[in-house]
């Protein structure tokens, strides 16, 4: 009497194809199809992510290599800079040289994260519509900076800059500059009572050769400020306090003697 005899399987008798393994797009796809598992484990990369990069940081003293020569800004500077960023040079603008040959050789060496220490908010930039400026101190004149200031097409024809020349019309009175340290002095700025007593004074004389400057360079150095009457008109204007800010931008770090630190 015969029989039927059932097929024995692919997998007992070795004859056939195994079983498929799950190759790791499949594997993936669970991931992608199930929302709490993606969910976690999307935390888990960014907590381990953020781990790497913030955990370093509490081994370090100061993510700042100090420098010699920084300080903070005098109050005609500080003042300047907030004109600089009143009206927006910092759009086309940046004061960011990054360590690319092409920007060494034209703007200077690279900047360092000590030089925007005092800076709040910084100015690096994000476009150049216009010059890198983060060494543009001694570059120009400060006569240059007057007609450029007055009429950028006069001294470079090609630029696109709007005319500042109403920045000497404006006369800034100090009454609240002392203020103005002692803000800055509350996220960190080495601001001393000393130059907050002082900031009105200190104002004036960087302006005013003719003042007596001797406690401006006291508290400030004297090597690193720089006084005189930079629109060359009566008066302090607004147009003195920017190009004061301008003339001091990268003149305080001696790059023919600096040495960065390896371990940074």
């Amino acid at each position: 009497m015969a029989t039927d005899k059932q097929p024995m399987p692919a997998s007992a008798t070795g004859v056939g194809s195994r079983p498929r393994r799950m190759s790791f797009l499949d594997r993936h796809k669970i991931l992608e199809k199930n929302a709490t598992l993606l969910l976690i484990f999307s935390f888990l990369v960014v907590t381990i992510g953020g781990l790497v990069q913030i955990v370093p940081l509490f081994y370090l003293e100061n993510t700042i290599e100090k420098v010699e020569g920084m300080r903070p800004y005098t109050p005609l500077e500080l003042a300047g800079r907030d004109i600089y960023v009143r009206e927006g040079c910092y759009v086309c603008h940046s004061q960011m040289i990054r360590p690319m040959r092409d920007e060494v050789e034209r703007y200077g060496h690279y900047s360092l994260a000590a030089e925007s220490m005092y800076d709040h908010p910084f100015q690096w930039g994000s476009k150049r519509t216009g010059p890198d400026l983060a060494r543009v101190g001694g570059r120009y004149s400060d006569e240059w900076h007057i007609d450029h200031l007055r009429d950028p097409q006069s001294v470079v024809p090609e630029s696109v800059m709007p005319k500042y020349g109403f920045l000497e019309h404006r006369i800034i009175e100090p009454e609240h500059v002392g203020e103005l340290l002692s803000t800055h002095r509350m996220v960190g700025v080495p601001y001393t009572d000393e130059m907050i007593e002082n900031a009105v004074a200190d104002f004036r004389a960087q302006a005013d050769p003719d003042r007596d400057y001797d406690g401006l360079l006291e508290r400030y150095g004297e090597d690193s400020v720089q006084v005189r009457n930079f629109d060359r008109q009566p008066g302090i204007s607004e147009a003195d306090a920017l190009i004061a800010y301008l003339q001091m931008l990268g003149t305080l770090v001696d790059f023919s003697t600096f040495t960065p630190d390896a371990s940074r």
